[in-house]
């Protein structure tokens, strides 16, 4: 179930990453410096756009991480442009294509804590679907709702990717 739900979150990033192309694409059309978009944000008290990719991105790689205990990446925290971003995004998913099945054998039962939590733990199971998922599709969707408050030409097609269908 688990390496489902992370090809999940990988065709996400590569969403994510369509629509960084697609933001450099509007600047250029627009007249405008592309790394501008770093810093838009929809409210003065949110993160701004590079934060929101910064923290999908390690949503994604952290839950890896702390239901398989392997190495994430590190990243800085210090992309300057949307380039850097989509090195960012390209490292996570490398990152990603790692992990294995066997990698991810007792990730239910895992016990998984972060500081903020003050001591308190979840099982992986419940970290996932309580914690990583929904925090992953947060950040996700704001990115988005941000290139689409600024104009930038993606859609519901954009976000979603290619689809499995059958017959």
């Amino acid at each position: 179930m688990y390496n489902t739900l992370f090809n999940q979150m990988k065709k996400q990033l590569r969403q994510l990453d369509t629509w960084l192309v697609a933001a450099a694409a509007h600047a250029t059309e627009r007249g405008f410096d592309a790394d501008l978009y770093l810093g838009f944000r929809l409210a003065p008290d949110q993160f701004a756009f590079a934060r929101q990719v910064q923290i999908a991105c390690d949503t994604a790689k952290l839950a890896a991480s702390r239901l398989t205990g392997k190495d994430a990446p590190k990243h800085e925290d210090n992309e300057k442009s949307l380039a850097d971003l989509r090195g960012r995004i390209t490292s996570v998913l490398e990152y990603l294509d790692s992990i294995t099945e066997a990698d991810l054998a007792g990730a239910a039962s895992r016990v998984v804590s972060q500081p903020r939590w003050e001591g308190k733990t979840m099982t992986g199971a419940n970290y996932f679907v309580e914690h990583a998922v929904p925090n992953f599709y947060f950040h996700l969707t704001t990115t988005y709702a941000i290139l689409r408050h600024t104009g930038v030409k993606i859609g519901k097609r954009d976000y979603l990717g290619p689809l499995s269908f059958q017959g």
